[in-house]
């Protein structure tokens, strides 16, 4: 690819020439930094700063610490220098004396550039300005920058190449760091709350035999050794409900997922999902677990149950509960009960100009309709359950109405955010309607490879509990945590098209 190509010293910028230069002559003077292996490092600045939050201007410390950084600013006035160190927690005055450092040290200081990665030791204190520093008596460069920081990096213009070279967004935007060190807080906090639940968390493989008749569409590999195509994993269900038969009654995973699918602020070609399982519960029981994680989540990372995402308030602490039909009559007036045939349902979305589905019975356009009319109405947390069979493989149909099944999507400011079902566990029925999904794919698609997962029948076939399940996707929490506004955000490296030069 066109931007993994090496640098030729032509194309190099005269700053990054100067700085080679300045390698090869410490190199030429044996104090190549590259040598370097370790650094002792005892102190970081924030708890510095914290620790000496009384100290008076001007007053000593007698604290003498080692600290390692990157330096992000240099002032150079004659026998005395001030720098900014940033290292894992923020940034640091250094103040370089040539008296205390010695002459040839000093030397070495100035012709450090900003970027370089240094270590230094000394003495804490707080400046007559009031600025808490490290008054230095040794000062090691650990790592030469060979390329200039940007002197801007940042805002919309900048965001693509924010994205594709994220290292030099978090030297630059260190507030990018925060997005993602409460990522880090946020599956903590999932895991331990279903730990504290009795779930134990388990991994199942990402490459599997073939492609499952499921809508999304995978990505292909070939595996050399057993000379077979395999499929990166689109959902980690099938795997988790076969632990549930052998017994395994609470599981959960951390999963990435892979779908060769489109690209927007919401959606990326491989994502992180959560799936849990739960034996003797239902989706009653999963709608229970959803509300109870959520409103935890918010009130450890965001401090309160009202939260701002994208300039409004969503109120994570009060969550409506609507089945399908009662949402699509509330929000299109149109009344599901009131189509006694798949023509009556098909007449209906024409009078509201509403999409056809590719197989056009009342169950898929009652989800049209929710499409159209409710998913952008649905801005405070709601569950919308009492899915329609044809579009829920899946989930067990409920006893008093087999058109509909047990399942429930949740949404806030209007994007679903999970997924939840009372699980099928009847093995014939399962069966039939894993056959029908990929004759449908097949029908519309015919060199689609898709399959049924007949050793999932069979596992099945042994005995699957009373199950409730849940799917929910951890990009789309962070954002909203967050208060990001693209997947992008939160992703450390996302999916990226080549810069073609």
């Amino acid at each position: 690819m066109e931007q993994n190509k090496p640098q030729t010293e032509q194309e190099l910028t005269q700053q990054a020439a100067v700085r080679r230069q300045k390698l090869a002559d410490l190199c030429e003077a044996g104090h190549n930094p590259f040598e370097i292996t370790k650094y002792a490092q005892d102190a970081y600045s924030a708890d510095l700063k914290n620790e000496f939050a009384d100290l008076p201007a001007e007053a000593e410390t007698r604290k003498i610490v080692s600290l390692a950084g990157r330096m992000m600013s240099k002032r150079i006035m004659g026998k005395a220098s001030f720098a900014h160190l940033r290292d894992q927690k923020g940034d640091i005055q250094i103040f370089v004396k040539r008296d205390l450092l010695g002459d040839e040290a000093y030397a070495a200081f100035k012709k450090l550039d900003i970027g370089d990665i240094i270590g230094v030791k000394g003495e804490v204190f707080r400046t007559k300005m009031g600025e808490i520093s490290v008054r230095i008596s040794e000062l090691t460069l650990l790592s030469k920058s060979l390329l200039p920081l940007p002197e801007k990096f940042h805002g919309l213009t900048d965001r693509e190449a924010r994205y594709r070279q994220r290292y030099v967004d978090l030297i630059m935007n260190p507030e990018v760091k925060d997005t993602f060190v409460k990522r880090s807080l946020i599956l903590k906090e999932i895991r331990a709350y279903l730990d504290e639940k009795g779930f134990l968390e388990v991994d199942t493989p990402i490459l599997t035999p073939f492609e499952i008749g499921a809508s999304a569409r995978p990505f292909y590999t070939h595996h050399n050794t057993l000379n077979m195509d395999m499929v990166l994993r689109i959902e980690t269900e099938l795997y988790l409900k076969r632990l549930i038969v052998g017994g395994m009654d609470r599981v959960y995973e951390v999963g990435r997922i892979f779908r060769n699918e489109g690209m927007d602020p919401k959606h990326n070609p491989e994502f992180t999902t959560i799936e849990l399982y739960q034996a003797f519960t239902d989706f009653h029981g999963m709608m229970d677990l959803v509300e109870e994680m959520y409103k935890r989540l918010a009130l450890k990372v965001c401090g309160s149950l009202e939260i701002t995402y994208q300039g409004k308030q969503i109120d994570m602490g009060h969550w409506e509960r609507l089945t399908m039909v009662e949402a699509v009559k509330k929000y299109s007036g149109v009344d599901f009960n009131d189509w006694k045939t798949d023509e009556d349902a098909i007449a209906a979305a024409k009078e509201h100009h509403v999409e056809l589905p590719e197989v056009p019975t009342k169950g898929a356009i009652l989800a049209e309709f929710f499409d159209a009319f409710v998913e952008d109405k649905l801005i405070q947390p709601t569950f919308i359950y009492d899915y329609p069979v044809e579009i829920s493989p899946l989930a067990k149909r409920k006893p008093t109405d087999p058109a509909f099944t047990e399942r429930f999507e949740y949404f806030i400011d209007c994007t679903e955010y999970g997924n939840a079902f009372s699980e099928l566990n009847d093995p014939i029925d399962q069966k039939a309607r894993f056959e029908r999904q990929v004759a449908e794919r097949k029908a519309i698609e015919p060199d689609c490879k898709a399959q049924v997962d007949y050793d999932y029948v069979s596992a099945l076939e042994y005995g699957l509990p009373p199950t409730g399940g849940l799917g929910f996707g951890v990009d789309r929490l962070v954002m909203l945590l967050t208060d990001s506004a693209s997947i992008r955000d939160v992703l450390l490296f996302p999916t990226m098209k080549p810069i073609e030069q």
